[in-house]
């Protein structure tokens, strides 16, 4: 009874710390695909892409199988738990790009 009491209220605060490690995971991925995964200039979007999709660019990048002058690099050192957090994290962004600011 103790343990599933103890679930039940600590269960939250793991999701939020999941979140939150997803969301700093995610802090220079902004830098080039936008804070909402909608790019500011020629580096491809990330929005509306699914979870899978984006996990595995990111393995492929990793990996050596898709060819890349900076996301190899940034996807290095990143294991399959984390790239499947960056990859949660954006795959929740979809909405079309206002395309009509200068």
């Amino acid at each position: 009874m103790v343990a599933v009491v103890c679930i039940l209220i600590y269960s939250p605060f793991a999701m939020s710390d999941e979140l939150s490690r997803a969301a700093m995971l995610s802090y220079t991925c902004a830098g080039c695909h936008g804070t909402d995964g909608i790019s500011p200039g020629s580096i491809p979007s990330i929005a509306c892409k699914t979870p899978e999709t984006i996990e595995t660019a990111l393995k492929e990048y990793r990996d050596g199988k898709r060819f890349s002058t900076v996301m190899g690099r940034h996807v290095k050192g990143y294991t399959d738990q984390e790239i499947q957090l960056i990859a949660g994290f954006f795959g929740t962004y979809c909405k079309e790009p206002d395309r009509t600011k200068k």
